[in-house]
């Protein structure tokens, strides 16, 4: 803590650019004690408010710019490699997904205050084709609105800062032990949480090959697109298949209980795939599966050109909006 400290009086412009930068790039570095920090030293004679404040502002923006030109350029792939990554993938996907439904290019004003969240919303930007001046402006106020939090803090505390540092200092390994311990037990919670979630989420699945044994045997099985509409907007649905749009009793009436009818979606693992076959089994639709591999393996098996008409094309339910 005491190297930090000098750092920040010594360096303090390049320090606060540095990790900003890399923190936004999705590396597990706290970046906000940094900006509190910088903000307290900067009303006792260190780096002025206004420049802790441009490098900050810099590092959150060429960060967004980077991941912002990967997802117009990669589009789902780099969002599904960033969630890959994530502690929590399951829910990755399909939670950026359900904030830029509801909010579009808008929640990169918040973005940054969600943890996971401010990696995967620029990507998700570019992959739907926001225009560049527009996601500039969301961005440059949502860093602004960050990076200013924080700096502030450390402004509002200042004259009790010197005491906090005083104390940080004189724990030295013990500060660094007690960090790593938490970090452990929290990357521990998140895999406990998520082994429990995959284990109610597991049930039978379908993959392509037995998908071609149903077309092939003459059999006309129901697809469901359990993606969100943002998702839609990425990747087309499988021809015929009915969206679900979060209104699943809507779609219920129409559904034949006689007839196969597969599940698929885009998230790691086909969690919401199989969230969406578990609830048709306790409506009493015993044929419904979800589809191993989702939309990906349908596309890879069944590629352009060959053309399968799965179902029948069944009216479309409208759900809440």
């Amino acid at each position: 803590m005491a190297n930090l400290i000098y750092l920040l009086q010594e360096y303090g412009v390049l320090i606060v650019f540095i990790v900003v930068l890399v923190e936004q790039m999705g590396a597990p570095i706290p970046a906000y004690p940094v900006l509190i920090i910088s903000g307290a030293l900067a009303m006792n004679g260190g780096t002025p408010l206004a420049g802790v404040l441009a490098v900050a502002l810099a590092g959150c923006v060429m960060a967004d710019l980077f991941w912002f030109s990967a997802g117009r350029r990669y589009g789902k792939r780099i969002l599904k490699v960033l969630c890959k990554i994530s502690l929590s993938p399951d829910y990755c996907v399909s939670q950026t997904e359900d904030n830029f439904k509801k909010w579009g290019v808008k929640s990169m004003i918040v973005a940054k205050f969600i943890p996971g969240f401010n990696t995967i919303a620029p990507p998700m930007a570019g992959a739907l084709g926001t225009r560049l001046p527009l996601f500039l402006s969301f961005s440059l106020l949502g860093g602004l609105l960050w990076s200013l939090t924080g700096i502030l803090i450390g402004v509002y505390f200042n004259e009790n800062i010197d005491e906090v540092l005083d104390i940080l200092s004189t724990m030295g390994g013990t500060a660094l032990a007690v960090l790593g311990t938490l970090l452990a037990l929290f990357m521990l919670f998140k895999y406990i949480e998520r082994r429990r979630f995959q284990r109610a989420m597991q049930t039978e699945r379908i993959n392509v090959d037995q998908l071609r044994a149903l077309l092939d045997a003459g059999h006309e099985p129901v697809m469901i697109d359990a993606r969100s509409a943002t998702a839609r907007q990425l990747d087309p649905p499988v021809p015929g298949a009915l969206p679900v749009d979060g209104n699943l009793s809507g779609l219920l009436g129409a559904l034949p209980r006689d007839r196969h009818i597969i599940v698929y979606c885009s998230c790691p693992n086909d969690v919401t795939a199989a969230s969406v076959a578990k609830q048709l089994h306790e409506q009493g639709y015993t044929l419904a599966k979800p589809l191993h591999g989702g939309l990906e393996a349908y596309n890879s098996a069944f590629r352009a050109g060959e053309t399968v008409i799965v179902g029948e094309q069944f009216p479309a339910v409208d759900g809440p909006r």
